[in-house]
């Protein structure tokens, strides 16, 4: 089960003087890219937007990386789990996990003929040398595959776009890495079907209208550092910030002083085990708090606060009730 309880927070920090808006329809975009430090839910608030999104009536696809196949499973098609094909999991949702040779194969069948070429080159390992010799090249392809699957026109021609990408991203200075990989190749290679491609991409991911990032914490000192310097750095490095930031787990304890000295009063007629898993959760909660306040004061886009999920696994029931907390959250944000 999920704590019954969201939190949205918005604030309008000023950057030089101007007031920044925040920016709170996050679905309204082509490309919405998802990234955190490891472990902090990361995929499972890629899942309920997803599912959002979907829910709204929007073609949406959502992807993975890395040889990571989470998604299908969390949302109840773990069958469907297949690197580089691209799923249908529910009404208007679809899942993919990106392999950069595949994307690379699949990009190359628009460049070269006679399709003899092709398949020689893809026999004889050249796409997976090309892949493993540049520096940043898997990242530019995955990227680039990312963004390809919302165009009208796709590299396969019997495959149509779609209307919503959500890509859940690799962890923190990882993703910093992959959204400047286009810039990099676009200034390296300068002319030609790679810088096109390249600069293709730059465009739609300095674009805040048409991409939108998404930063997901748990309310931990090192997580909230981690993103409050990516946050930083995508500014610095991209020219453009985050657009939500999710602060995941949040433990809800209500215990007020009085609660508190009842426990205590009772403590010796309770089992000290219990005692003291109760005042661990309570303190631990309000750690949390202070890292929620550390959020609220350093960051310079909205942010949204979801409740820690009871069951230890996580499944379909309790991803859908995340996509509706969150739902509920960015209502309040518009």
């Amino acid at each position: 089960m999920v704590d019954n309880l969201v939190w949205t927070e918005t604030h309008a920090p000023t950057v030089d003087g101007h007031v920044k808006k925040p920016q709170p329809d996050i679905l309204n975009c082509e490309l919405l890219i998802v990234s955190g430090k490891g472990g902090v839910g990361k995929t499972t608030v890629a899942a309920a937007l997803g599912l959002l999104a979907a829910a709204a009536d929007k073609q949406t696809i959502l992807c993975e990386v890395a040889g990571q196949c989470r998604v299908p499973g969390l949302i109840g098609h773990p069958t469907a789990a297949g690197i580089g094909r691209e799923h249908q999991v529910a009404p208007q949702l679809w899942t993919t996990t990106i392999d950069p040779e595949l994307a690379l194969v699949e990009w190359a069948g628009k460049l070269i003929r006679p399709r003899a070429l092709l398949d020689l080159a893809v026999h004889s390992n050249s796409f997976a040398g090309f892949i493993n010799a540049a520096p940043g090249g898997r990242e530019l392809l995955t990227i680039t595959k990312a963004a390809e699957l919302r165009r009208d026109q796709r590299w396969d021609d019997d495959a149509a776009g779609y209307q919503l990408v959500v890509l859940d991203a690799p962890a923190s200075g990882h993703a910093l890495a992959m959204l400047k990989t286009p810039t990099t190749f676009a200034e390296i290679a300068r002319v030609g079907p790679i810088a096109s491609q390249a600069r293709v991409v730059e465009a739609l991911l300095a674009d805040d209208q048409r991409s939108k990032i998404v930063l997901v914490a748990t309310l931990e000192e090192t997580p909230v550092n981690e993103t409050l310097e990516l946050e930083a750095a995508l500014t610095e490095q991209l020219g453009r910030g985050a657009d939500l930031i999710v602060a995941n787990g949040l433990i809800v304890d209500q215990l007020g002083e009085q609660a508190l000295a009842v426990l205590a009063a009772a403590s010796a007629a309770v089992d000290s085990s219990v005692v003291a898993a109760i005042e661990s959760r309570h303190a631990r909660s309000l750690l949390q708090q202070q890292q929620r306040q550390r959020l609220l004061d350093g960051a310079q886009c909205p942010l949204v606060t979801l409740p820690a999920i009871a069951n230890h696994a996580v499944g379909p029931d309790q991803i859908e009730q995340l996509a509706a907390l969150l739902g509920d959250a960015l209502a309040q944000l518009g």
